[in-house]
């Protein structure tokens, strides 16, 4: 069967091979990101930072869609590797319902969260009824990002990653193509830009729904034999209300510094949602390939073998740091240059340029802060991975970043950040050498090669 070579191939081509189509995708969905941004720059500074106020609810969205994806992706592929085909079928008819779901709720929520949420950060009416317009359209037509996240880790999770890429690439090229059009063309300002996002994302899930049933695949969505299965739902939340919980802190680490930086300026909160562009481009094909990484942990954890989960944790480690290694070249080298491709005035130069320098410090331990929580995922462990992810995200950062901020002012913010990545690097580091001692697919085999020795 096609995942058994999640158990057989050699381990560095295989992580290479189920990487490289989503590490692919996420380069195209940070090339939209910066140019999505690029274009409401072009608006208006008040555009911008409207955005940037509304990126935490945005954010929310995409947290929810991909916990819910992750969490089916490893429970389908430790199933796999117990070769429990129903169970697994099973998890993707239950995921993909809970998608729905997701977005239907959602939608409900458009008409009681927004106006409070933009009260929070600005007085400013044009930046309100801004965000306001952009938000609105996201919230309400957020199924299509929904389905198509959850079917991509269906497909991710039985060692299919071209079609992902596929999915995704359609999606945010459509997505680029129609910003002009409804920003510039149609006049809709940041409203055009919302309208085109989800018009890319079900472009995305239209291709997604076709793969899924009108292709032959290894697991299946099955409405007609499905029942309410309680222990799947907790099943696939195991790892999915971790890892929702974990990327939400994203949200509530901006919400927390755009309240922090309001108070120095509205170019503050811009510069920090530039930049919160610009970093996609170095985190995204890291997060690629931990999409690549975890059906391999998830499989070989359920077929218990401990060395093929330690090399793809030994290669995946590697790429990652090497990732990050040009990324903080990049931002060391030339932040300027990125800046300007918002049209960033000598203003948002002055504090953007050490800005930039400062936080790409944390690039190097935000490698370990990323790899080791996907063991975890791939696992069954969520807890873990949830613990690295709140130190990365708000236990020391926001702490670090109002503690300092009141002495060395915005470099305080930024400081925050590398203090914060080195830390959570060393207690997923710890937690590691934990689980290396204490779970019984290490133990097993460990004793296992002790007693070959013996013999």
């Amino acid at each position: 069967m096609e995942q058994n070579k999640m158990g057989t191939k050699a381990v560095f081509p295989l992580l290479m091979s189920m990487a490289f189509p989503p590490m692919l995708s996420m380069l195209v969905q940070s090339l939209y990101n910066i140019v999505d941004s690029v274009y409401v720059a072009q608006i208006s500074q008040d555009a911008i930072t409207a955005v940037s106020l509304a990126f935490p609810i945005q954010n929310f969205l995409l947290a929810v869609a991909v916990g819910t994806g992750v969490g089916m992706n490893s429970y389908i592929s430790r199933k796999l590797g117990m070769r429990d085909i129903k169970e697994a079928n099973n998890a993707v008819t239950h995921g993909i319902l809970l998608a729905v779901i997701s977005s239907i709720v959602f939608a409900i929520a458009s008409f009681f969260v927004i106006t409070p949420f933009f009260n929070l950060f600005t007085d400013d009416p044009v930046i309100f009824q801004m965000g306001k317009q952009y938000i609105e359209v996201i919230m309400l037509i957020s199924f299509g990002q929904m389905v198509h996240i959850a079917i991509e880790k269906v497909f991710q999770a039985t060692g299919k990653m071209s079609l992902p890429m596929i999915m995704q690439a359609v999606g945010c090229i459509v997505n680029i193509i129609l910003d002009p059009i409804f920003i510039f063309t149609f006049g809709l300002g940041v409203r055009g830009a919302a309208i085109a996002t989800v018009i890319g994302q079900l472009t995305s899930m239209s291709i997604a729904i076709y793969m899924l049933f009108a292709k032959k695949n290894e697991v299946k969505f099955d409405l007609k034999s499905f029942h309410l299965d309680f222990n799947c739902i907790k099943q696939i939340y195991a790892v999915g209300v971790p890892t929702i919980l974990m990327n939400s802190l994203g949200s509530v680490l901006v919400m927390g510094l755009n309240s922090l930086l309001v108070t120095f300026s509205n170019m503050a909160v811009s510069l920090f949602g530039i930049y919160y562009k610009l970093q996609t481009f170095v985190f995204m094909p890291v997060s690629g390939l931990t999409q690549g990484a975890l059906p391999i942990f998830g499989y070989n954890y359920g077929a218990q073998n401990h060395q093929r989960l330690k090399d793809t944790l030994k290669y995946a480690l590697m790429v990652a740091l090497l990732i990050m290694a040009v990324g903080t070249l990049l931002f060391e080298a030339a932040p300027g240059l990125l800046l300007k491709m918002f049209n960033a005035d000598d203003e948002m130069l002055r504090i953007g340029i050490p800005a930039l320098r400062i936080i790409a410090l944390s690039y190097l331990p935000a490698a370990l802060g990323m790899i080791f929580p996907t063991l975890f995922q791939g696992m069954g462990k969520g807890l873990y991975s949830f613990i690295i992810f709140m130190t990365r995200q708000l236990v020391i950062t926001l702490p670090a970043a109002y503690l300092l901020a009141p002495v060395l002012g915005l470099t305080g913010i930024w400081i925050a950040f590398p203090i914060a990545e080195c830390a959570a690097a060393l207690i997923a580091f710890i937690l590691y050498l934990k689980i290396h001692k204490t779970d019984k697919v290490f133990i097993e085999q460990t004793l296992m090669a002790e007693a070959g020795e013996l013999i």
